[in-house]
């Protein structure tokens, strides 16, 4: 039933209410196996279609059986809990691998293929000290270059999990200079994950579906960095879609490899993350016997220019203020630099935002 295109996830649940097993869908004829799951003339699945898609799981089981592959179905006992609570699950999963996917602690981390230092070094730090409080923890991206591999990287380096999806079957590993990452993954205890069969294609559209499984695995996915348009904003949007935690780290608004986590941030999609203690006080989590050392504050900042004229208008305002309101107060200063300035006093941990897009200090 995996192999059919016409065969979602949606008519395997009800294949499982109406009784409807998958020996009866292959073994009945057409008309007793539409009836059963009230299908119409347009979603009719004919006898030529159940054949083909027989002979395509018997040629796929033959390989996974031979390369050891897992086989998760929507409708298994032991499919992945957090990706079954999403609302377009894969109907059928493969995994090179023996990790245990569900986990207390699992976050993505996703961003550019072109990251600069600034993302790479944040991604290292960042995966090294959330390891340092959670050593059950699983680190899901997607094998592309740039913040995906410095994240699996990462992760191996310290010993912890990490989980590849890949955008196409597991007979293949895109992209050709990753095979050696991939290797790595394995051989530490990691897996490959994909939603494709032996001989699929990589190509635009599959990376887009791929997305949503990074996000769907994780309790939270954090975005290093990303233009406004890219494959990292589609697994922030899945995420955010999911009802999961966002967090985005900012940067220069003059810098379009950042312009998609600023976006994210000022949507309101994603939570501003400097460092993996805001992602422990974000999501509640308790490291076991060990202190969380907060970023630190300066109380007293010494502050100029247009971050100094912010932070004297915060101070003496009673009550979380807009941008406007800061604008009237600042005229010599555009909304673009205040928003900057406003973005770098947030990331220092001397300002924060408030509900409806207001700001206080800290």
């Amino acid at each position: 039933m995996g192999m059919m295109r016409s065969v979602d996830q949606r008519l395997m649940r009800r294949m499982l209410d109406v009784g409807l097993g998958a020996d009866e869908f292959f073994s009945l004829d057409s008309l007793s196996v539409s009836d059963a799951l009230g299908l119409n003339s347009r979603s009719f699945i004919s006898d030529a279609e159940r054949s083909e898609a027989l002979a395509a799981a018997e040629k796929e089981y033959a390989f996974v059986k031979k390369h050891n592959i897992k086989v998760y179905s929507i409708l298994d006992d032991n499919y992945p809990w957090m990706l079954s609570n999403i609302s377009d699950p894969p109907k059928i999963l493969f995994q090179l691998g023996d990790t245990q996917l569900n986990g207390e602690h699992v976050v993505s981390v996703v961003g550019t293929r072109r990251c600069t230092g600034y993302g790479a070094d944040f991604t290292n730090k960042f995966v090294e000290d959330l390891g340092g409080y959670f050593p059950d923890l699983k680190v899901v991206s997607g094998l592309a270059h740039g913040i995906d591999s410095f994240a699996h990287k990462a992760a191996l380096d310290r010993n912890l999990c990490t989980v590849a999806v890949v955008a196409h079957g597991l007979d293949m590993i895109y992209p050709v200079q990753n095979r050696e990452l991939a290797r790595r993954i394995l051989n530490q205890g990691g897996c490959i994950l994909s939603e494709y069969v032996s001989g699929d294609k990589p190509y635009a559209g599959r990376f887009l579906e791929r997305n949503r499984i990074v996000a769907g695995l994780s309790q939270f996915t954090m975005v290093v960095e990303s233009e406004i348009k890219g494959g990292a904003m589609s697994t922030a949007n899945y995420a955010f879609h999911y009802d999961r935690e966002v967090g985005a780290l900012p940067g220069r608004i003059t810098d379009p490899i950042s312009a998609g986590c600023n976006l994210l941030i000022r949507k309101q999609k994603a939570t501003l993350v400097g460092a993996a203690a805001d992602v422990i006080e974000i999501m509640g989590w308790k490291p076991a016997g060990k202190k969380v050392e907060p970023r630190q504050r300066n109380l007293f900042p010494e502050l100029d220019g247009v971050s100094g004229m912010i932070y004297d208008v915060l101070r003496s305002s009673a009550e979380p203020v807009n941008v406007d309101f800061i604008k009237s107060r600042i005229r010599c200063a555009g909304i673009a630099e205040i928003m900057s300035a406003l973005t770098d006093l947030e990331f220092d941990g001397i300002v924060s935002r408030r509900p409806g897009n207001r700001y206080a200090i800290s």
